[in-house]
Parts: structure tokens; sequence; C-alpha cells
């Protein structure tokens, strides 16, 4: 699309077919008070595509050990403040049977990049193969940068997903958040891992610094790559960071992007993160058009978030229980793993895009 059109116009033309351009995109991430026109939009693209129904995610974040020094993380190497744990196989394959159990199509094992378990990659691999072997469960696995070798025994070993952000798109921005992480060495590996047979998962950080333009790069860029799940979170500022002094932003960014990711990925799966304002939130997420409960974390058996290390954990909420009630009362349902697996071949089979990341 060209030329000037206004909120209501640009979201009709989208709904009507027309794929948004980074000057669409970017009108809409500017809507302000016409928001709820990119909402109600969006959620209609979504209803097309996904119907009523919304996959719950359990999250297992099972080594907060990591060698990076990213500007924004809460597990940065020489933070001191952060809790660090590194569980073992029996733990993770418990909590993930417990998790299966609950209702979750999908289980997210999470790590830093562990020195210990990356100079060994066989060791997640062998994870990754007794969680599936235990569940039936799909997995996605979120283990930072890894060679294409390693990538490849993950899916050998049952992995479904690989997931890993950028952040955001704009190579300036970048070197200020992943410090010393070479942007092109992250596109490889998504790149690397669509090769291996996984499906990719790319997300963004907002509140860090990020314009309007530079979400609306963000989000071609990603459905140039084609990547199956694409997400964008608001930063939380950490304790023990260098970004520990940042203002907290509100939402309304994070939820106008993840309309717009709607909008221009219809089909894709697109995350509502309990791990930024914990259940209180998640509403507000499932009304600008996300089809995905993310972190979804079990109570009392040690685990971490990642942008909220605690928040709503030990309280229950961030269970499958806790979920339901937000979900009905938007007249939505939780997706079951077979209804998942179908809908994850549907997506792989609409992807497209070789590289860009």
């Amino acid at each position: 699309m060209t030329g000037s059109r206004s909120v209501a116009g640009l979201c009709a033309d989208i709904l009507a077919g027309a794929a948004p351009g980074a000057g669409d995109l970017e009108a809409l991430l500017r809507a302000g008070d016409e928001a709820p026109l990119v909402f109600a939009a969006a959620r209609e693209m979504r209803s097309r595509h996904s119907g009523d129904a919304v996959y719950l995610y359990g999250f297992v974040y099972f080594s907060t050990y990591c060698r990076n020094a990213c500007a924004f993380c809460f597990y940065r190497a020489d933070n001191d403040e952060c809790p660090r744990y590194r569980k073992t196989t029996d733990e993770v394959v418990e909590i993930c049977r417990d998790l299966a159990s609950s209702g979750v199509v999908l289980l997210d094992l999470t790590m830093g990049e562990d020195p210990v378990l990356l100079d060994d990659p066989a060791t997640l691999a062998e994870l990754v193969a007794a969680v599936v072997d235990e569940t039936g469960t799909p997995v996605m696995v979120s283990p930072g940068v890894l060679p294409e070798q390693a990538l490849r025994e993950l899916r050998r070993a049952g992995a479904d997903w690989y997931a890993l952000y950028q952040e955001t798109h704009t190579r300036e921005l970048y070197d200020r958040l992943r410090v010393g992480q070479p942007f092109e060495r992250r596109v490889a590996a998504r790149n690397a891992a669509r090769s291996a047979g996984l499906l990719v998962e790319d997300g963004l950080l907002t509140g860090i610094g990020d314009t309007p333009a530079d979400r609306a790069g963000s989000i071609v860029a990603m459905r140039e790559a084609g990547w199956e799940q694409v997400r964008v979170m608001t930063f939380v500022p950490q304790a023990g960071t260098p970004l520990e002094d940042v203002r907290p932003a509100g939402d309304a960014d994070e939820l106008l992007t993840i309309a717009c990711l709607r909008l221009a990925m219809p089909d894709r799966f697109i995350p509502a993160s309990l791990d930024v304002d914990g259940i209180a939130g998640l509403e507000r997420r499932l009304q600008a058009g996300a089809n995905v409960v993310t972190s979804i974390v079990p109570p009392t058996v040690g685990l971490a978030g990642v942008s909220q290390a605690e928040l709503d954990i030990d309280e229950g909420h961030r269970t499958v229980h806790g979920v339901l009630p937000h979900l009905r009362r938007l007249g939505l349902r939780p997706a079951g793993v077979d209804e998942y697996r179908a809908r994850m071949a549907a997506v792989r089979g609409t992807a497209s895009g070789p590289s860009a990341g």
C-alpha cells in the first residue's frame, strides 16, 4: 500500500487482503487514540485464521547461567543479583510431565547461553529426547546461538521449534543491547535452524529506545524471513544491569505491535506473554490479536521467569488453571495437542522467505 490513509482505511485495506508495508505499519503503530480500531482489525484477522483457539505454552527455564553480557537481561554473566541454578534432566522431565498433564500444548525449554551445557551440546539433545519420550508433547528449545550440527541434533532428538530473538532489527540499537554478539550470527543461527527442519521464532523488545519505525522495520524483516512464530515483549528494567534505571514503559507499544504482527502475518503464532505484567496483562494482549499464551510456569518447583523472575509464579496464577477463566471471559478456548500439531503443520506449509532475520 502507498499514500496517506487513515487508520480505519489502512485496517480495512489489510482486512481486504492488502499487505501492509513498513510505512503502513508505522502509521498503525502510531495510532494513539485510534488504537482500538487496530486491535479490532487484529482480532478479526486472528478469528479468520485461528478461530477461537489459543495455544498454551509451558515454560521451563532450566538454567539461568549465561556467558553473555546483554545490557537488558537480569541473567547477564556479571550480574550477582539474579538467582542462578541448573536443573537436572530428571527435574526437568518431572516438571514437563506435570505441565503436559495440566493442558499445555508445547514445552519451552529455555536457558541462558550456559557455557557448561554449550560445551557439551549432546547433553541438550539428550534432555530434549527425554522430555519428548516422557510427555509426547511438542518442544521448543531456547538455548541461545548454536552451531548447525547442534541444531540438527536437537531436531533428531524430537525438538519442533528453535527460538532466538533478535530483539531489534535496527543494527545500532541491537549493538547497544546485545553487547559483543554479532548481528549476523543470530540471523545465521535462525537460518541454520530452518535448514535443520525446525520451526523458528523471532522476537522484539520494546521500551528500550526503539521507535515505531524500528518496530515496523522489524515486523517487515520477520515477515520476509517467514518465521512461524513472532513476538514482542515490553522491557522490564532489571537490577544489576546497565539499563536498571530506565523508566519502565507502559504496554501501549507492545499491544500495538502485537496487533501489527497479526495484521502483517495473519496466520502466525503470536504470543501473549505472562512474563511482563503477569496474569493481569493477559487479556489486553489477547485482545490485541495474540493467539498463544506463553510463560506458563508451575509454582513451587523453583523456576524463574525471564523478564519477571517471580511475578505470579508461586501464587499459581501463571498456570493453565489460572489462565482458563481469562480465555472464557473473552470467548476463547484452549486448543489441544492434536489441534496444535495440525496448526504447526499448516503454518510450516505457508512459511516463506529465505534468510532475512
